[in-house]
């Protein structure tokens, strides 16, 4: 039971993170590209009224085989939950879980990682041909649960066009020294006539991490009083992962229609605190999460040759998610989730008529979930929404707007039949008993924005939307510990939709040899929902007690604040025949504020400066992020000290007429100790030490 009680304890003090993977590529594609996850039109990222980013298939060919959060963090405004190597989510501008929406082809996951940071995003990147990442309020078409931002992994599974010369596609490898990783992945199209079938997999293991100090934090050890191993090196986080599909299309000259499938099972350890044992054994020792997902998928877009619209477009998801939390010595499942799902859209695009361009769609979702086993602490719950969007804009060269709305209802209805109410939330007023399990929400939200460009190379933007979002299955019914957040968890089946007002100023500058993007935002939330520390303390059962190991958390409602700004930019210095080396840089900041004080785990300042060189045959770039120290902090919470991480990367394509490449990375090459402020486990594991990684990869 100690075990259990100091992981608990460090999970509430505190997190992990293991480094920043895209933050080196903050350059990113040419401003021209076309953006397909903000509207269902294309719109170009130079044109954009709020910051967007995007990944291409070329820089996810080298990038590090880790989760959707590790592989995004350190781009501006984004971090990494980390909770351990195998899950990890993307925190944008200081928001995470249910307010960040993954999706997959548009369309979402149906899995359990919103809800607990220590739940894998059931979808690797390594299979991706393209990531698409948006801030603030361009989020209007995918309702209140990216209230915060959406992350788009796009992918061909579904082929949607015919395949290059009849075949094309990819395949990576790599090994990494400090975890003793490797990843391969691979990727075919092939087809004859208007079919197209497509293949890919992914295969991905790494072992226990190296640090460059001992895991546990000295306050820690103080504040527990234990005695930290002498490790270097953070056990149990050890991932071993496999993903796999096939599709199938229909390609034809007005559009395709197509079905796929993909299955994903992974295993991965969490953290446990490595300290000296004193006295009988724990009752409980570490833990591993055995995910496995099925989903199937439809997607079809058609040309409509008459009438207002120009496309329509189709996607329906469906998926069969299962986990379970084991211990490692014993195999005893603690608890199992299961998520089962479809998720569908429909989009009508207009035809383009003198720069006015438009869409309407809708959105339905249905979900069951449970939480079975002795530690489970929400009843099964079956959820249903549905929302119809409108999106319209307007462009006229020289200035433009744009402006959508948005009408959602969702439904929870929780079996609360025998549920007993602990302690804790019957002095909190809950009975369950009496508690109404059904909740229903109809929410509106809205969104406007005008855009100038006073000279070719300039663009402005000012963005202003109210957005609302609905309580979590979480948020609602809670009543139990939970291991991921350290805590005793207690919802309240009365909460209101979260409502949240927010204004972006966008600044852009493209010029011949570099170019320069700002944006300043400010987001204020009525009935903003906020994990709450009260300072009782539990036992396991939920009963009150001063002596209690669990910390008593509650969801509750106040109004809030959210303000910063990203800048990020590029500038050639100089050149040589076809080769470029630029400078580059990057900046951001959030400041977040309740009724209470400081949310918790809103991430410090950061500064990134890196020398990028680029020709046909040889990239090689250094970068320099420093990591602000965070003392602005919630109540119970800890500071965090800055850090400054030092990294380098280099590819080369020694056949001319090939897109063949030999890549080799290294990271935190000075070995510096980082505990990144944005986790749950920072106090017991720290960032990764010096890490270098080598391989291959091929596109055909």
């Amino acid at each position: 039971m100690r075990a259990k009680t100091l992981l608990l304890a460090a999970v509430g003090v505190s997190a992990l993170c293991t480094g920043q993977a895209m933050a080196e590529d903050v350059g990113g594609p040419t401003v021209s590209e076309l953006v397909v996850t903000g509207a269902p039109y294309a719109v170009s990222l130079d044109s954009a009224t709020t910051h967007i980013n995007i990944i291409t298939q070329e820089q996810l060919a080298t990038a590090p085989p880790v989760g959707i959060g590790d592989l995004l963090n350190g781009m501006p405004g984004i971090r990494s939950t980390s909770y351990s190597p195998g899950a990890s989510r993307p925190i944008i501008r200081g928001l995470s879980g249910p307010r960040v929406m993954i999706l997959q082809n548009g369309v979402g996951l149906v899995d359990a990682s919103s809800l607990s940071p220590d739940h894998a995003v059931a979808s690797d990147p390594g299979d991706a041909s393209r990531i698409e990442i948006l801030r603030g309020p361009s989020t209007l078409a995918y309702g209140g649960s990216a209230i915060g931002g959406v992350v788009n992994i796009l992918d061909e599974r579904v082929p949607s066009s015919a395949a290059q010369g009849g075949a094309d596609g990819h395949v990576s490898a790599s090994y990494g020294s400090g975890d003793d990783s490797y990843a391969v992945s691979a990727g075919l199209k092939a087809g004859q006539g208007p079919w197209v079938v497509a293949l890919d997999a992914v295969q991905r293991e790494s072992g226990d991490y190296d640090t460059p100090v001992n895991p546990v934090s000295t306050r820690y050890e103080a504040a527990n009083g234990v005695t930290a191993l002498p490790d270097r090196a953070v056990r149990n986080t050890d991932v071993d992962l496999t993903a796999y599909g096939a599709g199938v299309s229909y390609v034809g000259e007005a559009g395709f229609i197509g079905a796929s499938i993909k299955r994903t099972e992974t295993r991965y350890g969490v953290p446990f605190p490595q300290i000296l044992q004193v006295g009988p054994p724990p009752e409980e020792g570490p833990v591993f999460i055995d995910l496995k997902q099925t989903r199937y998928d439809l997607r079809g877009e058609t040309a409509l040759h008459q009438g207002p619209f120009e496309t329509v477009r189709v996607s329906v998801g469906y998926a069969d998610y299962e986990h379970q939390e084991i211990e490692v010595d014993t195999g005893a499942i603690g608890t199992t989730f299961l998520s089962k799902g479809a998720e569908g859209r429909i989009e009508l695009v207009q035809r383009e008529r003198d720069g006015w361009k438009g869409a309407f769609g809708l959105q339905v979702l249905g979900r069951d979930f449970q939480a079975l086993g002795g530690e489970a602490f929400i009843p099964a719950v079956e959820i249903g929404e549905l929302g119809a969007f409108m999106l319209q804009r307007l462009d006229r060269d020289a200035w433009g707007v744009e402006g959508g709305l948005r009408v959602d209802t969702r439904t929870l209805e929780a079996d609360l039949r025998g549920r007993p109410t602990s302690d804790a939330a019957a002095g909190y007023g809950i009975n369950w008993a009496t508690a109404s399990g059904k909740q229903d929400f109809t929410n509106a939200s809205a969104s406007v924005a005008v855009f100038w460009r006073p000279a070719s190379a300039w663009f402005l933007g000012l963005s202003l939307a109210h957005n609302a979002r609905a309580p979590t299955e979480f948020e609602l019914f809670a009543d139990g510990p939970h291991g991921g957040t350290g805590s005793y968890e207690i919802g309240d089946p009365t909460l209101d939709a979260e409502q949240v007002t927010s204004l972006e100023a966008t600044l852009r500058w493209t010029g011949e040899n570099g170019k320069v993007e700002a944006h300043l935002y400010r987001a204020a939330y009525q009935g903003f929902i906020d994990e709450a520390r009260t300072g009782d303390m539990v036992d396991d059962a939920g009963a009150l007690d001063p002596a209690g190991e669990l910390p008593v958390v509650r969801f509750i409602q106040s109004d809030a604040t959210f303000y910063g700004g990203e800048v990020e930019g590029t500038y050639d210095v100089w050149r040589h025949g076809d080769g470029v080396l630029a400078l580059q840089g990057a900046y951001d900041y959030v400041h977040g504020q309740t009724d209470s004080g400081p949310p918790a785990r809103i991430p410090p300042y950061s500064v990134t400066g890196r020398m990028v060189w680029t020709a046909p045959r040889l990239d090689a770039q250094v970068e320099v992020r420093y990591v602000g120290k965070q003392d602005r902090v919630s109540t119970f919470e800890p500071p965090t000290e800055a850090y400054t991480l030092l990294s380098a990367r280099v590819s080369y394509r020694p056949l001319a007429d090939q897109d063949f490449r030999v890549f080799l990375d290294g990271r935190n090459l000075t070995n510096e100790e980082a505990r990144e402020h944005a986790s749950f486990l920072k106090d017991i594991a720290p960032l990764p030490g010096r890490t270098l990684r080598a391989g291959v990869t091929y596109s055909f």
